[in-house]
């Protein structure tokens, strides 16, 4: 498998951007999988870490659940791996494929991109329940993004201690 991620515009108005570095962004999470079977993305790479490739990829397809689906959408459903409503569980890949984390993951990020395309701006708002606050698209863009980036940090070690892969 080939990832391929295009670059964000270096002139593109605001949305155009935001889009563009959210999308580059679920790329380079994808490329660091890339060539590894189920049982390297599972694997617990950098101890004492619990954090594996495959928890990230369950991760953020509870982030982009949760903040497009939940959040600016106001759909009422419930968590992807934990029904009490645990952020964490979807850590846990001990169990999962990749095929269903990426699966899920991709289904969510599919889900973004139509409520966020669906949007008449990004000044439209959701609920965020756990801050007590409305917050707006231009936000949520911009969290995913920090989200992302952070994780795909991560991921950066995670994978260099499977197999010494490092860049993207």
């Amino acid at each position: 498998m080939t990832t391929e991620r295009i670059s964000p515009p270096v002139r593109g108005g605001e949305r155009e951007t935001l889009r563009s570095y959210l999308d580059f962004h679920r790329a380079t999470l994808a490329m660091k999988t890339d060539g590894l079977c189920d049982e390297d993305l599972r694997r617990r790479s950098s101890p004492p870490s619990t954090l594996s490739l495959l928890g990230l990829v369950r991760h953020m397809a509870e982030v982009e659940r949760t903040w497009f689906r939940r959040v600016i959408n106001g759909e009422d459903i419930p968590l992807l791996w934990s029904p009490e409503g645990d952020y964490q569980a979807a850590y846990d890949a001990s169990t999962s494929t990749r095929a269903q984390a990426f699966d899920a993951w991709q289904t969510e990020v599919a889900h973004a991109r139509r409520i966020e395309q669906e949007a008449a701006s990004l000044d439209v708002t959701g609920y965020q329940p756990r801050w007590g606050e409305h917050v707006s698209l231009r936000l949520v863009m911009l969290h995913l993004i920090h989200e992302y980036a952070r994780h795909n940090g991560h991921a950066d070690f995670l994978r260099e201690a499977i197999d010494g892969t490092v860049g993207a």
